[in-house]
């Protein structure tokens, strides 16, 4: 077993299809009465989608509970001190419900088309944490900041405004190198089930766990998210995640139990605002389900 034991949280994803905007809000206003995150992916490259930060800005007056978040921000395209900036303004319209779900960069051809940089692993991840340290330069509070990066400088400016609470920084991130990283400077982890196997994304944990231990650091102190796409259904199972309410509160709490995950983002596939109350109803029998079996 490897659970933390954090707090179980819920949340959902959005895809910001500018043709469905009356659905997003719909979403977010039911998903508002029960659950606890709301994320929005970040692709400013895809034609068809309204912009990330300011579809979040949106959603945050149409909300009132939901903390808010990237799923992923693409670096690449979001200097971190603008992204600072963006992310502090959400933080203080939405009265403190924001947190930051950052990506390395991913589809690089799409990222080069649009202006931005073409980055190989290596230099992708050297500036995910050159973007960590402006991020928290430019929440500090403090005048002149300086930083000197082989990607990103800032140069005697000073920061604000300053969010309302402690901004998170969450990776969605997979490789070896990258989970290390995460272990030593990042506040979460929100890879997506699919892209990776429950046993491969598991064996990341001891990488994290081992990384935040070399900072001194608690690795419970560390969020364990999981992106879960799926339907859920009356009908009997058709594979992973994809069945009856019964069926999604087992795999959900084994993936607590037996693979460290505390946090769930749910990306509907169906009829969404169906899926999102069905997933709100069964949210109140995961947590029963692993008082119980945590106890």
């Amino acid at each position: 077993m490897r659970d933390y034991g954090r707090k179980l949280e819920f949340g959902i994803s959005l895809a910001p299809h500018a043709a469905d905007l009356e659905t997003i809000v719909t979403s977010a206003r039911v998903a508002d009465e029960s659950l606890d995150l709301l994320g929005v992916q970040d692709h400013p490259y895809q034609r068809r989608f309204l912009d990330t930060s300011v579809l979040l800005t949106w959603l945050a007056a149409e909300t009132s509970r939901l903390r808010l978040f990237h799923d992923v921000a693409c670096l690449p395209l979001r200097p971190p001190a603008m992204l600072a900036n963006q992310a502090a303004a959400i933080d203080i319209v939405s009265g403190g419900r924001f947190e930051l779900g950052l990506g390395a960069g991913a589809f690089w051809d799409a990222i080069e088309g649009m202006g931005g940089p073409r980055r190989s692993p290596g230099e992708a991840l050297e500036a995910l944490e050159e973007a960590v340290s402006v991020l928290r330069l430019m929440w500090s509070g403090e005048r002149g900041l300086r930083y000197e990066g082989s990607h990103y400088t800032i140069r005697g400016i000073h920061s604000g405004p300053l969010p309302v609470h402690d901004i998170e920084i969450w990776f969605g991130v997979y490789g070896p190198r990258a989970c290390e990283l995460l272990g030593r400077v990042a506040d979460g982890w929100i890879p997506s089930l699919g892209r990776s196997t429950l046993a491969e994304l598991a064996e990341r944990h001891g990488i994290i766990d081992a990384a935040a231990r070399s900072e001194g650091r608690d690795p419970a102190e560390i969020r364990r998210m999981l992106n879960i796409g799926g339907q859920i259904t009356d009908g009997a199972s058709e594979g992973q995640l994809v069945g009856p309410a019964g069926q999604w509160v087992e795999e959900i709490s084994a993936m607590v139990l037996e693979y460290g995950f505390d946090t769930f983002i749910f990306w509907p596939e169906g009829e969404p605002v169906d899926q999102i109350r069905r997933f709100s109803e069964l949210v109140p029998e995961v947590r029963a389900r692993l008082s119980r079996d945590r106890g």
